[in-house]
């Protein structure tokens, strides 16, 4: 009998982060078509603030850029005080892409 892993981001996309501020900026890339659709339906404010529940953002905001089959997301408040003065073990954002390609999608 074959186990099935829950889909995660991770099966469908690629993703790159930085920080700019207290801002998380995370580029978020479909692999295809189908993975795009799926994308900009699963991956919303919602799901955002569900899934990176523990982190001190103040607002999270999604943008589309279809051109490219990607969204871009921005995490703000994710870093009190900046990178620099973050409290955080990643306070350059550098493993934000890998945390959000572990979300689970349906």
């Amino acid at each position: 009998m074959r186990m099935e892993h829950p889909l995660t981001l991770k099966d469908i996309a690629l993703a790159r982060s930085g920080d700019k501020g207290d801002k998380v900026n995370i580029g978020l890339f479909a692999k295809d078509a189908p993975a795009f659709e799926t994308i900009r339906s699963k991956v919303t404010t919602t799901t955002l603030k569900r899934h990176f529940e523990l982190m001190p953002w103040t607002d999270i905001e999604v943008y589309e850029v279809g051109n490219i089959m990607a969204l871009n997301i921005i995490l703000s408040g994710a870093l009190p005080g900046g990178g620099p003065q973050s409290l955080r073990v990643d306070n350059l954002a550098k493993t934000m892409a890998s945390a959000l390609l572990r979300m689970r999608i349906s």
